[in-house]
């Protein structure tokens, strides 16, 4: 998932692209200008801040390991190791979360700040300092003291080349010290990126505006295919206040379904999707893609006897990556210094969020709960009328700096559901949509805008101070099942599933995570403030959330499909993944197991698979259409297709092009380019194939399926022959579905020579939507890889150093450092590294030994 580009304004953008071809095309004020920033890896180095001498081992990858007498050494080496190799990003992230790149970028940055200020990000971040365990505070303390300890009397071009790039059009800026709080800061940049169905939400409401009819609109939403795709937990209920398995029992769920805002509304609320998008994502740019394969293994079924687990969570693809390899240990573990961890690390947080211990194993995937609301609100002054009395709203001024400009000071304000997002210049589509009332004072549908001043105010679980940040630690200490779960109790956003194993062989899941209750209404769509009964009376009950330890089945797989099955009583969401990915992964692993002694090997393999499982629908039509010339020729290709995307597969090439062509001819109500997620396609082709009197056949260019799906295939021919020539046999799914991973900041300026200092690729890659191996793409916009598994990892219970791992690009963000992209050509070709967990085996493989001394 690739960061949003602060939109860097032109004339500034042509002064650094003169800048740069006067002093980076020189040899030597180049390769200067590029290495001063590369950290000192070897020898010895004083750091303050330390109680006692702290280790740091690199291998041949710049993989770091951490060697610490005390907790609070640890965690001081982890922020300069961290600031070491990847300050500048880092510093990107807290201006986002705290709504300052202006600071950075200049006025054209204000409107976005003034949005992320309103929802108060950082504010949150802030308040939650407090309520953390007196432990978790004073590591965090101690990260940011080894965050500082680095920056100490360096300039900033000394710290990473972007800020010598900055310099070309922002000379006066100076690195802030970094604080406990930003840290935390990114836990909200985090839980927004992975914040549920909203988007879903507005999705369906531009339908409507479009005039489709509501019963259309919900063929598109079909219910999970819960008989075909299993859910995580089939068969989940609850009983006396506490989640258990019965699939015997068949309550089904109280829904309390909301209406259908009004046509006018609807129209306003069509427009929602474009000030959402304007905020950037630490994980990229919203997409459909955005998920995370997990699965673990049990000793049953095992070649070693003892557990395997598996996890890649599918992000944007940036550079530097998300992730951080590194690993974390005391000298001596126990009561006084409990941390023996190994995994990957967020650069600005402290801790490992996903890896494994000397005694368990754990990964993370999506949940996808719906736990943003939006309150239409109606005002009265500067109060909001709550059951037909007014009540003050909340007020506070903001100031926004701006690099080469004046302050610009705004007034943020909020209700008793939250900010008002309507007030900045971004939520000017919803304050178009707010004065068009769409419910009346009784919370009815309206027709017709009613009178009055109207704002909209955003409910997320996020904007509550929460403990998130001590899940981190007592995750990465725990050693049984029961601690994990006291783990996942304060993991409260973003909600994950998550999965676990340990040495004794023991596997589980767990769903943590704030959760609401609604007095009225089902969150779909937008509810009148002014009624209490449509407030959060409360979150579920952390017991009554889905877990399980050591199933019958002896496997746990979670790929973003359903939880649970319709019987569960509570509603987590409706807007879940298709489940195209899990039942692939349990399809294999079923296939692995009867075969009999899995290994790290076959977990791997599985990772890469690249079936298009939706294809099985619809090849066995195609290839009965009659085509002629490249079509025909091409139509071949699909007949003995085994359905694997790998980068060198003709016929994955000329299916992919059929699929994009396909889309609009088929969902032309939605666009010219329709925005539908992939496995939600693939469910609906599935449907529609064996359909063929059905009315999505009948569109503006075409009126049966047998002509969509020729015309499809023709327009797809005729692409691939301009873009791979007229050798079918020849095409390449590579050739077209190409990664090249860009810089957070700097990767999209549109000045060449600074893509290049910064970008790495193409490179050709296999997978797909929806496809195990999971490299997105957007069918609206061509075939380049968009969301990719941001990392891989298998970690084997019975052998830790047998573990493997591979990161997307490479451990440091700093440009041209030999560790930049050193991971990149491995990922593609789906090459894992050694994950070294003990000492004997990081000594050995230590290239590089760094001791920082007090």
């Amino acid at each position: 998932m690739s960061v949003s580009v602060p939109r860097v304004r032109r004339w500034l953008l042509g002064i650094l692209a003169a800048v740069l071809a006067v002093a980076l095309i020189t040899a030597g004020l180049a390769v200067w200008t590029v290495r001063r920033s590369f950290p000192q890896v070897s020898g010895e180095l004083e750091l303050p801040a330390l109680s006692a001498p702290v280790t740091v081992y690199r291998d041949e990858y710049g993989i770091t390991h951490l060697y610490a007498d005390t907790p609070e050494d640890l965690f001081t080496a982890q922020g300069y190791v961290h600031a070491q190799d990847r300050f500048w990003s880092m510093d990107f992230n807290r201006h986002v979360t705290a709504g300052r790149l202006a600071e950075l970028f200049g006025a054209d940055q204000v409107p976005t700040d003034a949005y992320l200020r309103t929802m108060g990000w950082r504010r949150v971040a802030e308040a939650e300092y407090d309520l953390l365990a007196e432990e978790t505070r004073r590591y965090l303390d101690a990260y940011a003291e080894g965050v500082n300890a680095y920056l100490e009397g360096k300039s900033a071009t000394e710290v990473s080349l972007e800020y010598a790039v900055l310099a070309a059009t922002n000379s006066e800026y100076e690195i802030e010290p970094w604080s406990a709080v930003d840290s935390l800061a990114w836990l909200k940049a985090m839980a927004w990126d992975l914040a549920g169905n909203m988007h879903d939400e507005i999705a369906r409401a531009s339908l409507l505006a479009r005039g489709l009819p509501r019963e259309q609109v919900e063929e598109l939403y079909p219910a999970y295919p819960e008989e075909q795709h299993a859910p995580i937990l089939a068969g989940g209920r609850v009983r006396d206040g506490k989640f258990v398995l019965d699939s015997d029992e068949a309550e089904q769920r109280d829904e309390d379904a909301a209406d259908i805002p009004a046509t006018a509304a609807v129209r306003a609320l069509a427009g929602l999707q474009e000030p959402l998008e304007a905020i950037p994502r630490t994980f990229g740019p919203a997409s459909s893609d955005l998920g995370s394969n997990s699965w673990v293994v049990s000793g049953e079924h095992t070649a070693s006897g003892l557990p395997l687990l598996a996890n890649d969570p599918h992000l944007g693809a940036v550079m530097p990556p998300i992730w951080y390899q590194m690993g974390l240990h005391c000298t001596t573990v126990d009561e006084s210094c409990p941390f023996d961890v190994t995994g990957f690390t967020f650069p600005g947080l402290t801790g490992v969020v996903i890896g494994a211990n000397d005694t368990i194993a754990w990964g993370f995937t999506n949940l996808g709960p719906d736990v943003i609301d939006l309150y239409l609100e109606k005002l009265d002054g500067d109060s909001a009328i709550v059951d037909g009395a007014p009540e003050p709203l909340e007020t506070r001024t903001e100031t926004i700096r701006v690099a080469g400009g004046d302050d610009v000071e705004i007034t943020v304000r909020s209700s008793r559901h939250g900010p008002l997002l309507s007030d900045p210049e971004l939520g000017a589509q919803l304050r178009t949509f707010a004065a068009k009332a769409p419910v009346t004072p009784e919370g009815e549908p309206a027709e017709t805008a009613q009178d009055g001043d109207y704002a909209v105010a955003i409910s997320w679980t996020a904007l509550t101070p929460g403990r998130t940040a001590d899940a981190i630690f007592l995750l990465n200490r725990a050693r049984t099942f029961d601690e994990f779960r006291e783990a996942a109790r304060t993991f409260e956003v973003p909600a994950q599933n998550l999965i676990y194993a340990d040495t004794s062989g023991n596997i589980g899941y767990q769903a943590p995570g704030k959760i609401p209750v609604r007095g009225k209404g089902d969150g779909r769509w937008p509810a009148p403030g002014w009624d209490s009964d449509y407030d959060w009376k409360e979150y579920l009950p952390f017991e009554e959330l889905p877990t399980v330890v050591n199933p019958d089945s002896g496997f746990i797989v979670t790929a973003n499909q359903a939880v649970v099955d319709s019987g569960y009583p509570h509603l987590l969401t409706t807007d879940w993944d298709y489940g195209y990915r899990s039942q692939r992964v349990v399809t294999l692993l079923e296939a692995a197991i009867a075969d009999g002694g899995l290994t790290v090997e076959d977990m791997v393999d599985i990772q890469l698979d690249n079936e298009n499982s939706g294809a099985r629908a619809l090849v066995p039509y195609l290839v009965e259409v009659d085509v002629e010339g490249a079509a025909a020729q091409a139509q071949e290709l699909l007949a003995g297709w085994d359905f694997q995307q790998d980068a060198d597969s003709a016929a994955a090439a000329f299916y992919n092009a059929t699929y994009r062509h396909l889309l609009p001819l088929v969902f032309d109500e939605l666009g010219a380019n329709p925005k539908i997620e992939a496995s939600q396609a693939w469910l609906l082709l599935t449907s529609l194939v064996e359909s063929p009197e059905s009315e999505w056949w009948r569109g503006e260019e075409v009126s049966s399926r047998d002509e969509a799906l020729r015309v499809a295939m023709e327009r797809a021919a005729a692409e691939l022959t301009e873009l791979l020539g007229e050798d079918v046999a020849a095409w390449r799914w590579g050739d077209l579905h190409t990664l090249t991973v860009r810089n957070a900041s700097f990767g999209e300026s549109g000045i060449a020579a600074v893509e290049w200092l910064f970008n790495r690729g193409p490179v050709a890659t296999g997978g797909g939507s929806s496809v195990v191996n999971a490299t997105g793409w957007d069918p609206a916009q061509g075939y380049e890889v968009t969301t990719v598994p941001s990392m891989r990892m298998v970690v084997d219970l019975a052998d830790v150093d047998n573990s493997q791992w591979i990161n997307l690009t490479g451990n440091s963000g700093h440009a041209f450092h030999p560790h930049y992209a050193d991971q990149l050509e491995l990922w593609a070709a789906g090459t894992m590294l050694p994950m070294r967990m003990t000492r004997s085996a990081v000594e050995e493989a230590a290239e590089h030994t760094l001791v920082l001394r007090p």
